[in-house]
């Protein structure tokens, strides 16, 4: 009992030495802890050797400076320049015609080591500078600088850096998507790639880069929650622009003002989307006018009165819009779905539908030889797709030849109804076209045009031209309401009689001989000859037949039932 008391009591004194040794490493351990932020809240001067070190010593707490909160000032901005004097001073570089104009800003913010100071790069358009004829865009400055973000100053000088040499930084500025739509549409629709070559060999810009440095220093603030139209913040630059000169010769040019507010990427995309959901409609529209077109000529007569220029014309049209879209989707690969699925419908209107409807016109048109093998169809074939094919590839070699005329150049793309209403008066064809394919596709072929051409906002951000949009409608209009008279008047309704060619006439006047048949072979009952109406029909192989009956046989095949011989127009 004496041995196990002593045991026992040696383990609890153990025991409680140990609890108290535990205990001790516990306190230690709350009181560094609690000790740790306290350090961090000591004055900046007692614990940092240099002004870097302690910018680097709280660098992790960057998103937490109480009322200096980082913006990200990353983006696209759009707004305006102009010289604070009435007049630009500048002796060296008279080309400064103008006084304001509009400007485009692209930068790119990265962080640096320095906590609240962040490296810019970007690039300055300046459009409506220079009052010269090689002047066709704007004039491009690279930039680059610091932004203080705690202090929401920017300052930025021209990077006389050569080109072509853009960091990793830059190569956000590359791919940009309101930066890429831009040069998509300034290549396609604006400016050809020789105009850009020559406007870069006679722009002053870079003679202003050697003998200037150009110096810029701006103030960021954030816009306004009420003028803000989307999730992502906005944020509005204000600054200006000096130029002193390298040779101490006074400014290059008056000070200049900037004014930017960024651009609501989100609403941009929104922009493109709903254009291309705007194509994706159109096609299928199309594609239904093009369904109701084929079941209103689906015999061999109503389709060989359909002019081939008409719908091939308009297969080429497509097929361009087909290969834009698709340009479009590849350069700016955020948006390819959308402008994928816009190519491929176009693809399906020009390459299913339009090339079945060319083919079953061609069939009808062409003469049929009984003796006729398939190598020699295969041959036509051959030289009728060879035809499409070069002249789409033709066409493109046209564009880009002659791209300062592009705007004319799609008037005399949108003339495609010409060919019809002249195959109605050579030919004097009765309905080719159902009107609703007719209003349909003058409808459906001027949206794009005019969203490109018309809308102030578009997002390709093309210069709307009303007058061209109001010619282009009219002419369109034209066409349409030419084709509908002569859909409802007669094809010839609208030429003078005493220049039209003499028509054959099936009431014409003919013997009353007894030895003429008076069974209408198409109904198989008799007619009533001796009684002069519209209701007999001679054909001038002098046979006989109803009026309604050989009408609807014309609509089938423009040849005599009796004989087989080829019947003039009614």
């Amino acid at each position: 009992m004496g041995k196990g008391g002593n045991a026992e009591f040696l383990w609890c004194g153990m025991r409680v030495k140990l609890g108290f040794a535990f205990r001790v490493v516990l306190g230690l351990w709350v009181v560094l802890a609690l000790l740790r932020p306290v350090t961090g809240l000591r004055p900046l001067r007692d614990r940092a050797h240099s002004w870097g070190d302690e910018w680097l010593y709280i660098r992790k707490d960057e998103n937490a400076l109480g009322p200096f909160t980082y913006w990200n000032i990353t983006g696209t901005y759009r707004g305006s320049w102009r010289f604070l004097d009435s007049t630009n001073n500048s002796a060296r570089f008279p080309d400064f015609g103008k006084s304001s104009g509009n400007s485009i800003i692209e930068l790119v913010s990265s962080p640096t080591k320095i906590t609240g100071v962040h490296y810019v790069q970007g690039v300055i358009i300046f459009h409506d500078v220079f009052d010269n004829e090689h002047e066709v865009g704007g004039s491009q400055i690279r930039v680059e600088g610091v932004y203080i973000w705690p202090f929401r100053q920017l300052r930025m000088v021209a990077n006389s850096g050569k080109e072509g040499e853009l960091s990793q930084d830059e190569e956000y500025i590359l791919s940009n998507p309101y930066h890429l739509l831009g040069v998509f549409s300034t290549q396609v629709f604006q400016e050809s790639p020789r105009d850009k070559i020559r406007r870069k060999q006679h722009s002053p810009i870079y003679e202003m880069e050697k003998h200037c440095n150009i110096e810029i220093a701006a103030q960021v603030s954030r816009v306004s929650a009420s003028q803000n139209d989307g999730d992502r913040e906005r944020y509005h630059l204000e600054g200006l622009m000096e130029s002193p000169s390298v040779d101490d010769d006074g400014d290059c040019f008056s000070p200049l003002l900037l004014n930017a507010t960024s651009v609501n990427i989100e609403a941009y995309y929104n922009k493109a989307v709903n254009y291309t959901l705007m194509v994706t409609f159109i096609s299928f529209l199309q594609v239904l006018l093009l369904i109701r077109q084929m079941e209103h000529s689906n015999t061999q007569s109503g389709a060989a009165k359909v002019s081939i220029l008409m719908i091939g014309q308009q297969a080429i049209m497509d097929a361009y819009l087909c290969l834009l879209h698709l340009t479009a989707g590849i350069l700016v690969e955020s948006l390819f779905n959308a402008f994928a699925t816009a190519a491929f419908f176009k693809f399906v209107v020009f390459s299913i539908f339009e090339m079945r409807y060319l083919l079953a016109i061609w069939k009808a048109s062409r003469p049929m030889n009984s003796g006729e093998g398939w190598e020699t169809m295969r041959r036509e074939l051959s030289v009728l797709y060879s035809r499409f094919y070069g002249i789409l590839l033709g066409g493109i070699l046209v564009i880009y030849e002659f791209h300062n005329f592009l705007r004319p150049i799609l008037l005399l793309m949108y003339s495609f109804w010409i060919p019809q209403i002249v195959t109605n008066v050579i030919r004097d064809s009765r309905k080719p076209l159902h009107p609703h394919y007719i209003l349909g596709m003058t409808v459906t072929r001027l949206a794009v045009p005019l969203y490109m051409f018309g809308c102030p906002n578009n997002f390709m951000r093309i210069e709307p031209s009303k007058s061209w949009c109001i010619c282009l409608g009219v002419f369109m209009g034209l066409q349409a309401s030419i084709l509908l008279l002569q859909h409802y008047l007669g094809s010839r309704c609208f030429i003078p009689r005493q220049i039209l060619p003499e028509k054959y006439s099936y009431y014409r006047r003919f013997d009353q001989d007894t030895n003429h048949a008076t069974d209408c072979v198409i109904c198989m009952t008799a007619i009533d000859i001796m009684q002069r109406s519209n209701e007999c029909m001679v054909t001038p192989c002098d046979h006989f037949f109803h009026s309604g009956c050989l009408q609807r046989w014309m609509d089938i095949k423009m040849e005599c039932p009796t004989c087989r011989r080829p019947l003039p127009p009614a």
